[in-house]
């Protein structure tokens, strides 16, 4: 099938290539300008200048890894989910959160997108956050 469903797919893989290779410059090129980010149990942030911000505190916090990724895309190739488990490691302690000392965890993510002008306009995250507090012994 060959239509902006496929372009669409790719994108997406990119951004997670990125994400794994630690190439944050990389990912922020994807985005949009009006990038809209809905954090998982948390705020909606908009902008690239936001997100960037976003991962320098994840970074700090947290070693992660994205592992058995699926893309679906719908026929427009302006809607997109991704299914995945994130492999990682509590770096820091995240204000809120238990003491980080190391904990890793392995935790399945659903994330959602929305594309407009072949770039990434929306991520929206979800994960098991009691599952999470779980693994790292909260």
């Amino acid at each position: 099938m060959n239509c902006a469903c496929s372009e669409t797919e790719d994108l997406i893989r990119l951004y997670y290539e990125a994400f794994n290779q630690g190439d944050r410059p990389g990912m922020l090129r994807l985005l949009s300008g009006e990038v809209v980010h809905d954090i998982n149990q948390g705020d909606r942030v908009v902008g690239t200048d936001a997100f960037a911000q976003f991962l320098v505190h994840m970074d700090k916090c947290y070693g992660e890894q994205v592992e058995d990724l699926v893309v679906l895309v719908n026929d427009k190739g302006d809607r997109a989910a991704a299914e995945f488990f994130i492999r990682g490691e509590y770096l820091a302690t995240d204000e809120g959160l238990p003491p980080a000392n190391g904990q890793t965890y392995h935790l399945r993510v659903g994330a959602f997108f929305e594309i407009a002008e072949g770039r990434i306009a929306r991520v929206t995250n979800y994960y098991n956050m009691p599952d999470w507090i779980r693994q790292v012994g909260g």
